[in-house]
């Protein structure tokens, strides 16, 4: 266990962080359905271009004539008449197109052309058919005609075809059309835009795919024997009919984070082999009052439909927070869907097959309707693991790990107390990596060592360098916490003192790790506990005769243990069995108005104050009297920057004068 100070605090033994599991993958079809959904399109406005494109041209196609032409001036076109070089003209509404060869004769030329693939890219004066000039209000043009015998007609106007009047009419509605559809995919953004307003976003795990069964998960025994019962159910339910028996509609599975909360409820659909609806609290909250609660109806639609099954609700205290008697402040949204999710629960049999599993790591703000009996009948407790659960949680994720023949996963396991199941995977795979870093061959004791340091203490910071007088003031304050550990009677063994940076802000550590697990503690205990934190500064102060910003979380967590056995505990003089609590203001990290007087406040104070001067006088007169010990081990702990404990264990019985 450790603990970490801030500014340049050092570090020495305390609970860890819980960090969050990994979820396993699995194969999921969407929406209830039990066949892997369709690849969906995803169109862009190129898609529109294109369309407007390949129809743009078809006009051209169709409107434009395919009879090469040049256009020339009226009197161009009177000269080419007058030298014959025009034989044909016609009257085309406000244009004389005049053309070189008569009508049969372009024809054949152009198909000629066409055919042999000799259409000229540029047309010069001796390839061109036809000339166009505009009309021009000239009497004696037509008589020209008749004096050179040059045939003149009139043509009918050019009107489109059947086909291109139903495209130019259609084109504009097509092209809108497709693009009010591509705008309105964006906005929904498919099934799961904010526009899907009922849209349930459940995932139906198809049945045996969940890959987790009651032999995957360890240190939870008395947990896994409550979820027997349902996976017996599940597959025999006659059995439960035929004696008068229901099971229990709801499930609530309430422990910290880390814990297997998740993989329990996995674990209970693997084994019953039935299909399992998983859903987050947070997953019924939207922005639209109304859309929870018809994602609610939605669900249970889905698993009447599919029963037997399993609803999984994960993290259900977003929805299931107790609701507000006043009537303000609260959540509309959150609260209808709330209300719909008792009603549904009140609106099946447990018989039908559906059981509901629903975890939180806060059931003291869930609403007490939501915790009757009818709803959620019975309450798991999955809390972290003792010795032998940690040992068996660490033999599962190692079971495909090549380990070294020197790996004691007992001791790796007591010196991971107070981790979660999600802490000691992370440890293994750490330790994998850390084998795989270093080039061993296989998974040694030290590398599980290294992890667990890293999970704790975390990541070593070799590149932060301090300065000779730093250095040996962090040396001797993380002596005088391990020897006071020594000295005090009860506290843990101390199993490395370490002057190697870590972590945020860490410039050394003192890992204590317990020979067994506590689940209570005396007040001689307790004020040891103190000692050891102010065993640093008192170090400090023996040596130096000064103290330095070092020991400020030291401080800080020995005065809350302190006012803690004050007003929690009963264990002050004046208030000897009597609890001073504090209202709670409902925002984590800090606490609410106190529910006592001002004068007991000062009386609070003043206690604190007391204890912790007597027991930082009682250390330093401890090493005062094995100032030879603090010296010597502080020294070696300069040269080797590391002592384990055993070495520790060796230096302090051959100085330590008790």
């Amino acid at each position: 266990m450790k603990e970490t100070e801030n500014n340049e605090g050092m570090i020495n033994a305390s609970s860890p962080e819980t960090k969050k599991p990994k979820q396993e993958p699995g194969l999921h079809i969407n929406d209830g359905m039990k066949s892997a959904s369709k690849k969906k399109r995803n169109f862009s406005i190129w898609y529109l271009l294109l369309v407007f494109l390949f129809f743009f041209f078809i006009g051209q196609m169709l409107f434009t004539s395919h009879m090469p032409t040049v256009s020339i001036d009226y009197s161009t076109f009177k000269d080419l008449v007058k030298n014959g070089t025009i034989v044909q003209v016609a009257f085309d509404q406000d244009q004389y197109i005049g053309y070189a060869m008569t009508k049969d004769e372009a024809r054949s030329t152009l198909n000629e052309l066409s055919r042999t693939h000799q259409l000229p890219q540029t047309i010069d004066t001796s390839s061109i058919i036809a000339y166009q000039t505009y009309m021009i209000d000239d009497p004696s043009f037509v008589p020209l005609l008749d004096d050179m015998n040059i045939e003149y007609y009139a043509t009918e106007p050019v009107r489109p075809s059947a086909l291109a009047s139903i495209v130019s009419l259609l084109l504009p509605v097509i092209i809108f059309a497709l693009f009010y559809w591509w705008m309105s995919k964006r906005i929904t953004g498919g099934a799961q835009g904010v526009m899907s307003f009922s849209q349930n976003k459940s995932q139906l795990v198809a049945e045996g795919d969940t890959g987790v069964r009651f032999n995957d998960v360890a240190g939870e025994n008395e947990a896994k024997a409550e979820l027997v019962e349902v996976v017996d159910f599940l597959k025999n339910p006659q059995k439960y009919a035929e004696m008068g028996a229901h099971i229990p509609k709801g499930v609530l599975l309430v422990g910290p984070p880390g814990t297997g909360k998740t993989l329990l409820a996995k674990a209970v659909a693997g084994e019953a082999g039935v299909p399992f609806f998983r859903m987050s609290g947070a997953d019924f909250v939207e922005m639209f009052v109304g859309v929870g609660a018809a994602r609610v109806r939605d669900l249970f639609k889905q698993a009447r439909e599919n029963r037997p099954c399993i609803i999984f609700i994960d993290e259900i205290d977003a929805i299931g927070r107790q609701r507000s008697s006043a009537g303000i402040g609260g959540n509309d949204e959150r609260e209808q869907t709330l209300n719909q999710l008792l009603v549904e629960m009140d609106g099946f049999d447990s018989r039908t097959g559906v059981i509901i599993l629903a975890a939180t790591n806060r059931p003291e703000i869930l609403d007490p309707a939501l915790l009757r009996p009818g709803r959620f009948d019975r309450q798991v407790l999955v809390d972290k693991p003792d010795l032998d659960g940690r040992e068996s949680i660490l033999k599962i994720h190692t079971k495909n790990m090549k380990l070294d023949s020197s790996v004691d996963l007992r001791k790796i396991a007591q010196a991971s107390a107070g981790l979660a199941g999600a802490d000691l995977a992370n440890i293994a795979n750490e330790a994998a990596l850390i084998a795989v870093r270093a080039g061993h061959k296989a998974i040694t004791q030290v590398d599980f060592e290294n992890a667990i340091e890293k999970s704790i203490a975390g990541l070593e910071r070799k590149s932060r360098v301090l300065n000779e007088k730093e250095r040996i003031r962090v040396a001797y304050h993380e002596t005088g916490h391990a020897l006071t550990a020594y000295l005090t009677e009860g506290a843990s063994p101390v199993s490395k003192i370490s002057i190697i940076p870590r972590g945020m802000g860490a410039l050394g550590y003192t890992l204590q790790y317990p020979t067994e697990d506590r689940f209570i503690l005396s007040e001689n205990e307790l004020l040891g506990n103190v000692d050891i934190m102010l065993g640093g500064r008192a170090a400090e102060e023996t040596i130096f005769g000064d103290i330095s910003t070092g020991a400020s979380n030291d401080i800080s967590r020995a005065s809350d243990t302190i006012r803690q056995m004050i007003t929690e505990y009963g264990m002050s003089e004046k208030f000897r069995n009597m609890t001073l609590p504090r209202s709670s203001s409902g925002i984590e990290g800090v606490s609410g108005a106190k529910e006592y007087s001002e004068a007991t406040q000062q009386y609070v104070d003043n206690e604190t104050e007391r204890i912790m001067s007597e027991r930082y006088e009682l250390v330093k007169s401890k090493l005062e009297t094995n100032r030879e010990a603090l010296v010597n081990i502080a020294e070696e702990l300069l040269k080797s920057e590391v002592i384990e404990g055993a070495d520790f264990e060796a230096l302090a019985s051959k100085y330590v004068v008790r």
